[in-house]
């Protein structure tokens, strides 16, 4: 049986060889903010409904996000799987040789895996963060209201954080790519508030 470490390394030349990191990355990133906004809507939404069982929030935002990471794990990898069956076979018809086998095949078999992975749990992940308050609010530690307070810095907090990441991949100001992410929350928070006012009206 091979190695961890082997294994690990093997990993490491397959993303070397097919420059999956950079798609990868912006997989995460993409779909992690998807995942943020997809969810600070839910919570805006039932704050502004009023609603004050946390389990309810909880499963809607599972839900969405469970939704989005499946449509994301099956579509990054059909996707991924046809690009890089694409790639191999004009390469074979380049150099007129199969290239069955080779480390080419083995890397761009490996890498729809990857990028399924990466498109499929980045949402969940980040919507996590968000739900994190709530779950603690169903075991009566903080109130439901104190929820939606933490929860809502806490999305903002990881949209700022997924821009300070975009910042310094651009080697730009990082606050900048920061303010940019959290503005996209501001938005939906603005008409969400609007639309909560309509009702009340």
């Amino acid at each position: 049986m091979e190695s961890l470490s082997r294994v690990i390394d093997r990993i490491r030349l397959y993303i070397e060889v097919t420059h999956i990191s950079d798609i990868a990355r912006r997989y995460f990133v993409k779909n992690g903010m998807d995942g943020s906004m997809t969810v600070l809507g839910i919570i805006l939404g039932s704050w502004a409904a009023r609603v004050e069982n946390p389990y309810i929030i909880v499963m809607a935002g599972l839900g969405a996000c469970l939704a989005m990471g499946v449509s994301g794990l099956f579509g990054a990898y059909i996707t991924e799987k046809a690009e890089r069956k694409k790639i191999i076979k004009d390469l074979e018809e380049s150099i007129l040789s199969d290239l069955e086998g080779s480390l080419q095949q083995n890397a761009s078999e490996f890498v729809p895996t990857l990028a399924a992975l990466v498109d499929g749990l980045s949402p969940t992940l980040t919507a996590m963060i968000s739900l994190v308050p709530f779950i603690i609010s169903m075991v009566k530690i903080i109130s439901i209201w104190d929820s939606y307070i933490v929860s809502i810095i806490l999305t903002f907090g990881t949209l700022f954080a997924l821009g300070l990441y975009l910042g310094r991949i651009a080697r730009e100001r990082m606050w900048l790519y920061g303010l940019q992410m959290v503005a996209a929350g501001v938005v939906i928070a603005f008409v969400v508030f609007v639309l909560g006012g309509m009702q009340t009206t």
